[in-house]
């Protein structure tokens, strides 16, 4: 694993075109990441497509409660996110369940 934390885009950019090991190595790091990532995350999810976005849905998810704060907020202020983010939102609380 990576002892170098890198910037959130960095990892991201990496997810693009990774390999199923190295997908699940960058999700790994950013779950390990945890609480520090969730801006960015939530920030990302708002604009990826694809793969890409539905990866960073289950880091969310994955680290779990930490998230919701974020979520709530970038539903408030992004109408066209609030079903997303209700959605993990949802799905954090029913793991934590």
């Amino acid at each position: 694993m990576n002892t170098v934390l890198l910037p959130i885009n960095e990892y991201l950019n990496r997810l693009e075109n990774a390999d199923n090991n190295v997908k699940n190595e960058i999700e790994n790091e950013l779950v390990n990441i945890g609480k520090e990532a969730v801006p960015s995350l939530v920030d990302s999810l708002q604009v990826l497509k694809g793969r890409t976005r539905g990866i960073v849905a289950m880091i969310l998810i994955r680290i779990g409660e930490s998230s919701i704060d974020y979520l709530q907020k970038a539903a408030e202020s992004n109408s066209d996110f609030e079903w997303i983010a209700n959605y993990l939102i949802t799905e954090i609380k029913g793991v934590a369940a």
